[in-house]
């Protein structure tokens, strides 16, 4: 069965609806609509030439939105290539965010990560790697080592389709579900890896009967339902936070655009399955939603389109004026004490960046 809460018309299910302050469902669109309009803006500065590689997350907003507003404080994010945002909802610096694309000072990476893989110590967000599924492993150990020290936190890690391939995801979900960590394994399936199918990735009606095998709860939602994923997501994280183990959940969602800047997909999927699963778009639906209840109008939203251009654009602005990073901080953040030949690098680093330069 596949949770949702959100009718097509705009209704919410009283069955499943978590009914949710107006001041949630505002904060959730704010944010969604925010994340789309970033993403725009991001792939045309890398069409333009401005930072070298982007991946746009339009279609699958409602997933690391709905985590944002679910997560705690202490709780540790492990994401795939479309969760970075959970960070911005989670209080990360929107300017800090930009400038790990550009990987120059504003950046907290320090330039030392490949663009669209920003973390984040402030708000316990990990990298995401680009190797397909080493994060899902690396959330349970840490919700392991959290139950351990008795933190009361729990991680979430992420997955798309692709990965239930992976030998990282088997292992994660065996050893979660032997010693019941506190974590919630979450996995955006959009239909493609790449430029591969689902149907072609695995012979299982679903991805999430898959748990059934490991000894733990799978859920199939909505995931372009922002409500149905903030239900999901909260049930599961309070079953990890008291002792429950973890839950697998498959978010069925859709990427309306490129896997990234450097794909094409309309070399392997057709006009007519994005047209459809356009009719679908989560941020579509949760204004229908909005307007249903009365809590947003066109005005409103003409008003929050030129608010968020405006919040951009400043980034933008401030972070593409910023240097590179200082050469200095190069052996930076390597070893808590710089052994011999290394320091003996980094004085000769230095004495070359003071050297006067003759024209």
């Amino acid at each position: 069965a596949l949770l949702r809460v959100l009718c097509d018309d705009g209704p919410a299910d009283p069955a499943t609806d978590p009914h949710l302050p107006g001041a949630t469902l505002l904060r959730a669109y704010r944010e969604m609509r925010r994340l789309r309009a970033l993403d725009a803006r991001m792939i045309l500065l890398q069409r333009q030439g401005r930072v070298g590689f982007y991946g746009a997350a339009q279609g699958q907003e409602a997933v690391p939105i709905a985590t944002g507003l679910v997560v705690e404080k202490g709780d540790w994010v492990f994401p795939a290539l479309r969760e970075q945002s959970v960070m911005l909802v989670r209080g990360f610096p929107l300017r800090a965010f930009v400038a790990q694309v550009f990987g120059n000072s504003g950046d907290v990476q320090k330039g030392r990560q490949m663009p669209s893989h920003q973390s984040g110590r402030a708000v316990n967000q990990v990298s995401w790697s680009s190797c397909i599924g080493p994060q899902l492993p690396q959330a349970v150990g840490a919700a392991w080592a959290m139950r351990a020290k008795k933190t009361g936190a729990i991680s979430v890690g992420f997955c798309g389709d692709g990965a239930t391939s992976q030998a990282d995801f088997h292992t994660a979900m065996n050893f979660a579900a032997v010693w019941k960590a506190p974590c919630v394994l979450v996995c955006q399936n959009n239909h493609w890896s790449i430029s591969v199918p689902t149907e072609k990735q695995t012979a299982s009606r679903t991805l999430a009967v898959k748990a059934r095998a490991y000894g733990m709860p799978g859920i199939r939602v909505d995931g372009n339902d922002v409500l149905a994923m903030i239900r999901v997501l909260g049930e599961a994280f309070q079953r990890a936070r008291s002792g429950g183990g973890p839950t697998f959940v498959e978010a069925l969602t859709y990427r309306m655009g490129a896997h990234s800047t450097s794909d094409d997909p309309s070399r392997y999927r057709s006009q007519e399955e994005v047209d459809a699963w356009g009719r679908k778009d989560p941020l579509d639906r949760l204004r229908r939603h909005l307007v249903h209840l009365g809590l947003v109008s066109d005005a409103s939203d003409a008003a929050l389109e030129k608010e968020l251009a405006l919040e951009i654009a400043t980034a933008i602005d401030e972070v593409e004026a910023m240097p590179p990073p200082a050469r200095a901080s190069l052996l930076e953040d390597v070893y808590a004490e710089l052994p011999w030949h290394l320091r003996e690098q980094q004085d000769t680093l230095h004495q070359t960046a003071s050297a006067p330069t003759h024209g």
